[in-house]
């Protein structure tokens, strides 16, 4: 009896405010759906901010969403250009606050009608869309449109600052919910799960089943309230009974799996961020301290956790250093010994193998280590990730990557971080304080005191002990 009555209850509240919903549109004139010019668009955005009712403003607020999904594409640049233009701060207001600021002496009064008044248009009114049926994920869209259209207009960066300060709210941790993705998961979601795979990708729903059914393997992802069939992130864990030094092993169909109960290493081998409309808004360092905290209390054997990552840009810089006759880490030989890179078939000749493997390693060494970007941290993004939430440089893996993917991005590199729990707090500070990367002895001693040599390699006799995968 009580749940019949609270759907009643439900029903009558939903049927008022679809009425009211649609009395606001009809009352502006405006369908639920029909595409809208740009000038329609600026002037319901205007219509909307000018509005005190909250049912008007909903209805408003829909109809504009509505309308922008429907418009022409030069429409909506239009608007998106009329957020950065017309939408922004209003000077004359700015100016008046600051005269108050200065005569009061900076009276706290006078500071909060400044800070008020320097707030652009576009955030109010990009709130008041959020209030919208579906708004939040119509605005992750709207700002996907942003971003793909910064390079051609440069105005848009502030239109695009708005949107990270207001997504960096709304998508605040303490909104986020941590559920486990697994063969049970509603079929939607792991459709999803395919199309957003962003390391190594999911070919069919065997694989898919691969990753989520067997009793050693986990996926975890983050959940908005408002978003709520959408993973936002999601990482997938491999319980093993040692480090892996390749992907190929874990991901083979026909591997035999462990009990959970044998695992005594959780290996984060997959994190994607499934939404391009808020890169930037970092989920990441919440998604894995949480998940080592959700398998510690499942699998108190599991003691050892790290990732098995791949090296996005590392083909890219040596490139740059191939083609650099000034190079200091590598010298004549050495370069034309990494010619044999060139060749795509070259991880399948042994001894070019064992000719490019110090030098590669080696190179690897400094490309973590040495390498830096303008704001001087490492230039590869996915160390930048690890290395600032804590984790430690721990293992280079030759050759731990042989899918074609694999071997152009990074020569078939991949590496390990490894997440100390008693180091994770000190390793963070140190990088984001003095930009010290946190490395083990062995990938330090790697690291190369003089310019590569083929030539010196040749005749070295006892090679220094890598990490090598056997060729898949």
């Amino acid at each position: 009896m009580a749940t019949a009555t609270v759907d009643r209850a439900s029903e009558f509240l939903g049927g008022l405010f679809n009425s009211l919903t649609i009395r606001g549109r009809n009352l502006f004139r405006f369908g639920s759906s029909q595409p809208m010019t740009h000038d329609e668009l600026i002037e319901l955005g205007e219509a909307l901010l000018s509005r005190r009712g909250e049912a008007t403003g909903v209805a408003l607020a829909a109809s504009l969403l509505a309308g922008y999904a429907a418009a022409a594409d030069d429409d909506k640049a239009a608007f998106l250009d009329a957020l950065a233009e017309k939408f922004g701060p209003e000077l004359e207001l700015i100016n008046e606050a600051i005269a108050a600021v200065q005569a009061s002496g900076g009276a706290p009064d006078a500071v909060g009608l400044l800070q008020r008044a320097a707030e652009p248009r576009r955030q109010e009114l990009i709130r008041r869309l959020n209030l919208a049926p579906g708004g939040t994920a119509a605005l992750v869209k709207m700002r996907e449109a942003v971003q793909a259209r910064l390079a051609e207009h440069p105005q848009f960066k502030h239109v695009d600052d708005d949107f990270v300060h207001l997504f960096s709210s709304w998508f605040n941790r303490g909104f986020l919910v941590l559920r486990r993705i697994d063969w049970t998961t509603p079929a939607n979601i792991l459709e999803k799960i395919i199309r957003y795979e962003q390391v190594h990708a999911i070919h069919d729903w065997d694989d898919l089943r691969a990753r989520l059914a067997p009793p050693d393997r986990r996926c975890y992802g983050f959940f908005h309230p408002q978003l709520v069939d959408e993973p936002l992130i999601f990482v997938e864990v491999a319980l093993t009974s040692e480090k892996p030094s390749a992907i190929a092993p874990l991901l083979d169909l026909g591997r035999a799996p462990i009990a959970a109960s044998d695992a005594t290493t959780a290996v984060f081998y997959s994190i994607s961020n499934t939404q391009r409309g808020l890169a930037g808004i970092s989920f990441g360092n919440f998604l894995i301290k949480q998940v080592v905290e959700e398998i510690k209390r499942e699998l108190p054997n599991v003691q050892t956790f790290v990732t098995l990552s791949p090296v996005p840009g590392f083909a890219k810089w040596l490139a740059r250093e191939r083609g650099n006759a000034e190079s200091k880490l590598i010298d004549a030989s050495a370069r034309d010994a990494l010619a044999a890179l060139d060749d795509p078939h070259w991880a399948d000749d042994a001894d070019t193998v064992a000719l490019v493997q110090p030098l590669l390693c080696g190179l690897a060494a400094a490309y973590f280590l040495q390498a830096k970007n303008k704001r001087g941290q490492p230039l590869d993004p996915v160390a930048r990730f690890h290395l600032g939430n804590g984790a430690r440089l721990d293992r280079l893996d030759f050759l731990g990557d042989r899918s074609p993917n694999g071997m152009r991005q990074s020569h078939g590199m991949m590496v390990n971080y490894l997440y100390a729990l008693d180091e994770i707090e000190t390793n963070h500070e140190a990088f984001a304080e003095r930009g010290q990367v946190a490395a083990s002895s062995s990938v330090r001693k790697l690291l190369p005191t003089k310019p590569l040599s083929a030539e010196a390699r040749k005749t070295a006799t006892k090679p220094a002990p890598l990490a090598i995968s056997p060729p898949a």
